[in-house]
């Protein structure tokens, strides 16, 4: 039984007329588009929630910046990592310009103008990173949600269609029985069954995926808020140092 129906619907396929068959080329493409995208997105996704929880405890484990950088470039998937190895650099290079030590906690001889300068600088970098990470997650999403909002219309429509030219042959052959209706309204019928075949799993996984980049969207926050938390403690910690051995 399953096998008849299977090759039954093939048949209809193979029976309806040219816009039909366009209309449901077109659901094909958006449905093997929208898994592709589905495959590739939770891949990477999974790999981001695994290797940020292994970033956060690399980067609170070592006793220096220097070092949690070199650690976390084995880290290729999370945005954690990218986003402190860009505000790393920002740092690095501020203090290249002032002092001749990367890292804040041997920063020796700059002035509170220039540690206000170092966390605004590092505010912006980490900002921008956030930014382009999250364009980065986000990317191909407007796809699903594209698939999701529009498949079912352009089913519905190869539906009309197929209907128009079911009743358009019955006002021809002048019968309306159900032996003459049926197949018509079934070969339409399967142009609406594909929009929303493509269309309820596009729904579902850009639901989920949202959910997923939203939680990484506050963990990265979080992690900037910690990262500047961080930087001012060390430049307080400095400027009490550098008062105490000047007076």
């Amino acid at each position: 039984m399953p096998i008849s129906t299977s090759s039954d619907i093939v048949q209809m396929i193979l029976q309806s007329g040219p816009m039909v068959r366009f209309v449901l080329l077109l659901l094909l493409f958006f449905s093997v588009a929208s898994w592709t995208i589905i495959f590739t997105k939770y891949r990477l996704i999974r790999k981001a929630e695994k290797e940020s929880a292994r970033f956060l405890d690399l980067f609170w484990s070592r006793a220096s910046l220097s070092k949690a950088f070199s650690a976390s470039k084995e880290l290729r998937y999370t945005p954690l990592a990218r986003v402190f190895r860009v505000a790393y650099g920002e740092l690095k290079k501020v203090n290249k310009q002032q002092s001749p030590s990367p890292d804040v906690e041997k920063e020796k001889g700059t002035t509170p103008n220039h540690d206000v300068a170092t966390v605004d600088n590092i505010k912006r970098a980490l900002r921008r990173a956030v930014n382009t990470e999250l364009t980065t997650l986000t990317k191909a999403l407007p796809f699903l949600a594209t698939t999701g909002n529009t498949t079912p219309f352009i089913g519905l429509f190869g539906t009309v269609w197929g209907i128009m030219n079911a009743f358009r042959g019955i006002g021809l052959m002048g019968s309306a029985s159900l032996a003459v209706v049926a197949p018509g309204i079934s070969e339409a019928l399967i142009a609406t069954a594909a929009g929303l075949a493509a269309a309820i799993p596009a729904v579902v996984a850009y639901n989920y995926f949202s959910n997923k980049v939203h939680v990484l969207e506050s963990e990265m926050h979080n992690f900037s808020a910690d990262f500047l938390n961080l930087l001012e403690r060390q430049l307080i910690i400095r400027k009490g140092s550098r008062e105490h051995g000047t007076g």
